[in-house]
């Protein structure tokens, strides 16, 4: 860390003035790669593009030519250790003053700065939950089996037989409005699942009770806020023909049933036994983590922030932090955020508005968490370091040094510290 000498100055609100000065070293380090970085735009008598001695640079330009540049390079570092020196968390942008930019002595600089806002604690050990619920009774077990029955079934077809909901349809279809066809309303071969909801309202229904080999005029009207806006509301006629109908064949709940889904299992009984213990894990879980939810929730309503108002750079920082996650989630999966927004039809301002809705108690929680840190005087170990970056090796499948580079031991101390905090406030819930 350099050495700035910073000292805050509080005023009105979360706002104040940071002063601090960029050490001699640091900014000559600076202005060197300040004259590389500009020194290839020269031009002068005698010497090709990019090749003029610094010396000869100085003497046509002066060394003050320089001293912007530099403090650009300079600040990304100087200005978070005068930061941390000043011992605030100062949130979004800071503008920069220079106070004095004197050769051969340090650089004096101000920066008017927004900080994170106070935080009064209230309540956070013995906070009341409600009891969560893990009892696992016959009929959740009996509507798991059956929902493994249909995921088992089989499409039969059938012959002579009237379509019912459940049953699927394999159908031609040509819509038309006033006598016109309008794109994407023809579909051949089409597998359609009566009662799936799939198409218009009321297409589905008016198949019930047909065979295959039946033509069957269905009219319907377009929802009003259809997504085709020439189409939405108007009344359409569909000839239909239906080719096969099949309808689905469940599987006997038996012990063959059984050995087919699981081969862990030789009997009904067992699979029963283990689909029982797997839902008694699965609501425990539940439990668990609706507990931590309710119980730092009452720990953050019970503080207080201090002016009552949230910095709004804080509240935009988390937004774009949440955007930025989910796109970058997306990305893995192949999906830009331009292919997003045409697909789900939405925009950055609908995402935009969306996260912001959530920020405040985000940021609030946030606060609430790392003032409980302080005042716990929770400062995890090295060992938890260590202990940290093997399970995150583990979960994400990366040799340990490689999640060290990604991640600072200060940021692992940070997520572990607020880990510990909501464990105590968890261990110390009063289940009512």
């Amino acid at each position: 860390m350099v050495a700035t000498n910073a000292i805050f100055t509080k005023g009105d609100g979360n706002k104040g003035t940071l002063k601090f000065e960029v050490p001699v070293e640091v900014y000559t380090k600076a202005m060197d790669q300040a004259f590389d970085k500009v020194k290839g735009q020269i031009s002068a008598p005698g010497f090709r593009k990019g090749k003029m001695p610094k010396p000869v640079f100085i003497k046509m330009y002066g060394e003050e030519a320089l001293y912007n540049e530099a403090l650009n390079i300079a600040l990304p570092d100087v200005y978070p250790d005068a930061v941390a020196e000043a011992g605030i968390v100062a949130v979004g942008q800071p503008q920069i003053n220079a106070e004095s930019m004197d050769k051969g002595a340090a650089w004096v600089l101000t920066a008017e700065v927004e900080i994170a806002p106070e935080i009064e604690l209230g309540e956070y050990k013995g906070v009341k939950v409600a009891k969560a619920d893990t009892e696992v009774s016959d009929a959740d077990v009996d509507a798991e089996l059956a929902s493994m029955q249909a995921n088992q079934a089989e499409l039969v077809l059938v012959e002579d037989q009237a379509a019912t909901n459940g049953d699927t349809v394999v159908i031609d279809f040509d819509g038309s409005v006033d006598g016109d066809h309008f794109e994407g309303g023809k579909g051949e071969n089409y597998s359609l699942e009566l009662g799936s909801g799939s198409f218009i309202p009321g297409f589905e229904d008016q198949l019930v009770g047909h065979k295959a080999g039946e033509d069957v005029a269905v009219n319907v009207t377009f929802p009003a806020e259809y997504q085709a806006a020439d189409l939405a509301g108007k009344d359409a006629l569909f000839d239909v023909t239906i080719h096969e109908v099949k309808v689905k064949e469940v599987p006997e709940l038996d012990d063959e049933f059984a050995k087919d889904v699981d081969e862990e299992v030789a009997t009904l009984a067992e699979l029963t036994e283990k689909v029982k213990a797997r839902l008694v894990d699965a609501k425990t879980e539940a439990a668990k983590e609706a507990k931590e939810d309710e119980a730092v929730a009452a720990a953050v309503d019970n503080a207080k922030v201090v002016g009552d108002t949230l910095p709004e750079a804080m509240i935009e920082e988390d937004v774009h932090r949440q955007m930025n996650s989910f796109f970058a989630n997306m990305q893995n999966q192949g999906v830009s955020p331009e292919l997003y927004f045409q697909i789900t039809g939405t925009s950055h301002e609908d995402m935009h508005a969306q996260y912001t809705e959530g920020a405040t108690n985000r940021v609030k929680t946030n606060l609430v968490l790392e003032a409980i840190v302080k005042a716990e005087g929770i400062k995890p170990s090295d060992a938890d370091v260590d202990a940290e970056v093997k399970e995150l090796a583990e979960t994400y499948g990366m040799p340990e040094d490689e999640v060290r580079g990604a991640l600072s031991a200060d940021m692992l101390k940070h997520d572990i510290a607020i880990k510990q905090v909501v464990e105590l406030i968890v261990d110390n819930a009063v289940e009512a």
